[in-house]
């Protein structure tokens, strides 16, 4: 079962909580689980995931983000099952946003747009024993990132109830999927 945490400390997402087994060794959270935090952003080159934004020597960082680190233990370890839980999470995060700011945005692929401002940041990888992914949220604007930014105080949504619906959307998906998975027989 997916287990949910909200921690109520506030600490820098810096890369390394997307390592294998950072749930467990920093919180004590053993298994499939997403644990969430609020905090400051700022990636140093030598903890980016995605290639191109190393290549491109992209900014990834932030003043006040809403983080979620999701790990999955699956076996074999599926990146492609990763990405797609990692877009999952960002439609669920679509929705709360809608939800508590009674206004449309746009998802494309893993990330959230208010018109042609970026709301959101996300990175899917494997460990050797898992996968995972990081998505977060501005909770207020970024600056000298090379994209124009949105955020959750433009709208006056409160980022812990944020945090908080957005775990509950995504648990009840994986639970929804593992329903699907373990009711249906094999077709002949």
């Amino acid at each position: 079962m997916l287990q949910t945490v909200l921690l109520d400390k506030r600490f820098r997402y810096d890369g390394t909580q997307i390592d294998a087994l950072w749930a467990y060794r920093a919180h004590g959270v053993q298994g499939d689980s997403v644990v969430a935090w609020i905090g400051p952003c700022s990636v140093p080159t030598r903890h980016m995931i995605d290639q191109e934004d190393v290549r491109s020597r992209s900014v990834i960082r932030g003043p006040l983000m809403v983080h979620f680190v999701a790990e999955h233990f699956d076996a074999p370890v599926d990146l492609e099952k990763a990405v797609l839980r990692q877009r999952i999470f960002a439609a669920v995060a679509r929705d709360a946003f809608e939800s508590a700011a009674g206004k449309r945005v746009r998802r494309e692929g893993d990330d959230l747009f208010d018109g042609a401002r970026k709301l959101s940041i996300s990175i899917a990888c494997a460990t050797p024993v898992s996968v995972k992914f990081h998505f977060a949220v501005n909770v207020k604007r970024a600056s000298g990132v090379g994209v124009p930014t949105g955020a959750l105080s433009d709208h006056g949504v409160e980022p812990v109830r944020f945090a908080k619906d957005v775990l509950a959307r995504y648990a009840a998906e994986m639970r929804g999927v593992l329903d699907a998975r373990t009711r249906a027989r094999g077709a002949r």
